[in-house]
């Protein structure tokens, strides 16, 4: 039974690890455990406020809580490590009382000071196996406290270049661009479908590497590329509307960009849609944002 506890314990640091390797560093960047927080809290939130009443915190508090909940998973799986054998396979120091000692809570307070690195040393293991095993705990403290900071170091960066993407379209919007861009120099239109296509290739890539990034909301409209992506749908078919050719390729490029984009939003989030405009509009409408 002891060893059953033990190998649970172990057990849930791995799943956490895993989760953690999945979620970070893994091209998909899809790990379960996170994935399954960020939508608690994207769909709690809701309980508090309407869709489009949503504030931008509910994406920082869903990061805070999972980068918590793998802490609390590797905290919990070795207390469980540890508890069938704080009895027999550890050494106490003087200054603890025998009579004030509970071998849960003795377990619980060496598996929070060692994955936070502390080291007291007033509970030290004396089996072979345990010497050998602490300092990974240690080691896995020190991985998960320099993941959290890599991910958000990742995460924003990404959500700065969807940001742009959408004030981007946001200013070719209010310009009048899809009406423009026929008239216009046929050259100078291409390049700047080209472009688009370049900066949704980008933060499709983004996406797909940081799911997450998925739950961020931003509340201004202007700033978002669930309420502004519809309109490079837009350019894109007044490119392929339009007589030169190389205007027509470029518009036809976007256009694939864009239902690529759509496509990879039906996949891994719940937008289910018929076409690609149908996606897209549940795409602005799960963020609380509607077209006219």
């Amino acid at each position: 039974m002891n060893w059953f506890v033990t190998a649970a314990g172990a057990g849930i640091v791995l799943f956490a690890v895993r989760d953690m390797f999945h979620t970070i560093w893994h091209p998909s960047g899809q790990g379960t455990l996170s994935r399954l927080v960020f939508r608690m809290v994207w769909r709690g939130s809701r309980l508090l406020k309407r869709r489009a009443e949503q504030s931008s915190v509910v994406g920082p508090v869903a990061l805070l809580s999972v980068i918590l909940t793998w802490a609390i998973a590797i905290v919990a799986g070795w207390t469980l490590v540890y508890w069938p054998h704080m009895t027999e396979a550890f050494s106490f120091g003087s200054t603890l009382d025998p009579a004030q000692r509970s071998d849960f809570l003795d377990s619980l307070y060496l598996s929070l000071v060692t994955v936070a690195t502390l080291g007291y040393g007033d509970i030290v293991p004396q089996q072979p196996w345990l010497r050998l095993t602490s300092p990974v705990q240690a080691l896995i403290g020190f991985a998960l406290l320099t993941a959290a900071v890599s991910w958000v170091m990742q995460i924003y960066p990404a959500l700065a270049r969807r940001r742009a993407l959408a004030i981007r379209l946001t200013l070719l919007e209010r310009a009048g661009a899809a009406q423009l861009l026929p008239a216009a120099d046929s050259s100078s239109s291409a390049t700047l479908l080209h472009s688009l296509t370049g900066e949704l290739a980008q933060v499709r890539v983004d996406l797909t590497q940081y799911a997450e990034t998925y739950y961020f909301r931003e509340t201004d409209a202007a700033a978002s590329l669930p309420a502004k992506l519809p309109y490079a749908g837009e350019l894109a078919r007044a490119g392929q509307e339009s007589a030169p050719a190389e205007l027509r390729l470029a518009g036809t490029v976007l256009a694939e960009a864009v239902q690529d984009y759509a496509h990879l939003l039906a996949q891994q989030f719940p937008l289910a849609g018929d076409s690609t405009d149908d996606v897209l509009q549940n795409y602005a409408t799960d963020h609380g944002y509607t077209r006219p």
